[in-house]
């Protein structure tokens, strides 16, 4: 059905072939007295119709000379139907397509060559009622092309409509493709960043005391081993969670695993201590995740920046509606490590995770020359 209206837009004139069918039946009767060709020249001022839709204004100002030129003469004077009709399909088309003031003029145009043809033609009542069925017949002429303009605009509106519509489910699927990837980033920079930062480091130490202490090298080596399987079997679980259209299999580390990941890091030869305060059981798995990747991030940072006999600390303290989370180091008197690289994704990963609850974060340098991060997670507002 939809293909057959667009066809028939396309071929407007299609819809026209009736409309010459009316004309033939609405032309006089032959004379003898007047030869045929000389009856078909009233069919001249129908061929400006077919334009009509182009041309509104030019069809209609030759439609309306033809009809002056058929009602001044008395052989034409007679075919007054066509003529009626020509115009008000002429009428018609002006109002649908929304040349109001030139329909007015083109309204009065034919109200005129009605009243001439009525003055000049008509033969008592009969001219006056003649006169009489043009009124309506223009009026529905008016009526038609506004009532084509108004379903022609609702149309129009309804295209608009699902148009915009459909771009604004566009725009949200985007603006979901965005934060999707923008989750994936961080997800992925938590994992890598803190593991490799893990493995660097044992592996520097490892090349240090390779002559001096074997046996410290076989537990650093150990630590970058389970450190690098860690680090892809969280690659594994994220990608799973990509894949798969339901949650991965594995639970998502909270901060009940702190001590695991503490354990990692003072296996590279740094002092970190750790303490929980309150129940993190009770805490919701949204919050216990990102309360985990925050203090991964902290040490991550510690791993990176401060100097090597810096010491850490991280307490995490957790509360019906609250989670305050600390990771601190100390500035140390060793030289600086050489830098590891940083996409600069630390802290800005860190606020949005701290956004995620309405909570704060404060990151900064210390008075000893150490660092310190402090995140605090609202539960109550991020559960409402």
């Amino acid at each position: 059905m939809r293909r057959l209206v667009l066809w028939s837009r396309a071929h407007a004139w299609v819809a026209d072939l009736p409309l010459y069918a009316v004309f033939a039946v609405l032309a006089p009767a032959p004379s003898s007295l007047v030869p045929y060709p000389v009856l078909l020249v009233p069919y001249l001022f129908l061929l400006p119709l077919p334009f009509r839709r182009k041309h509104p204004k030019s069809a209609a100002v030759l439609v309306l000379c033809g009809v002056a030129a058929g009602y001044l003469t008395e052989v034409w004077a007679h075919d007054r139907g066509r003529g009626e009709l020509a115009a008000a399909i002429a009428l018609c088309t002006v109002v649908r397509l929304g040349h109001r003031r030139f329909a007015a003029l083109t309204a009065c145009g034919i109200f005129a060559l009605e009243t001439f043809w009525t003055l000049r033609w008509g033969v008592g009542l009969l001219g006056y009622t003649a006169f009489l069925t043009s009124v309506p017949v223009q009026v529905a002429a008016w009526t038609l092309g506004e009532y084509g303009r108004a379903k022609e605009t609702l149309a129009g509106e309804q295209e608009r409509g699902a148009a915009l519509a459909e771009s604004e489910r566009d725009a949200l699927a985007r603006a979901a493709a965005a934060e999707e990837r923008t989750r994936i980033a961080r997800e992925l920079h938590d994992v890598l960043a803190h593991s490799v930062s893990v493995i660097v480091v044992n592996a520097e130490g490892a090349k240090l005391m390779r002559h001096h202490d074997p046996g410290t090298v076989g537990r650093t080596l150990d630590t970058i081993s389970r450190t690098g399987r860690d680090a892809l079997g969280e690659l594994r679980r994220l990608l799973e969670v990509l894949h798969a259209s339901e949650p991965a299999r594995r639970p998502q580390p909270t901060v009940a695993e702190l001590e695991g990941l503490v354990t990692k890091v003072n296996a590279g030869g740094r002092a970190v201590a750790l303490e929980v305060e309150g129940d993190p059981g009770a805490l919701p798995e949204s919050a216990g995740v990102q309360a985990y990747r925050i203090v991964q991030e902290g040490l991550t940072n510690l791993l990176r920046h401060a100097p090597s006999d810096a010491t850490g600390r991280v307490v995490v303290r957790c509360s019906p509606g609250l989670v305050l989370i600390e990771v601190t180091n100390s500035g140390g008197s060793a030289p600086p490590a050489p830098r590891l690289p940083s996409g600069g994704r630390g802290l800005a990963g860190m606020r949005q995770r701290v956004e995620l609850f309405h909570g704060a974060l404060d990151a900064g340098p210390t008075a000893d020359g150490g660092y310190r991060v402090r995140a605090s997670l609202v539960l109550d507002r991020a559960a409402a």
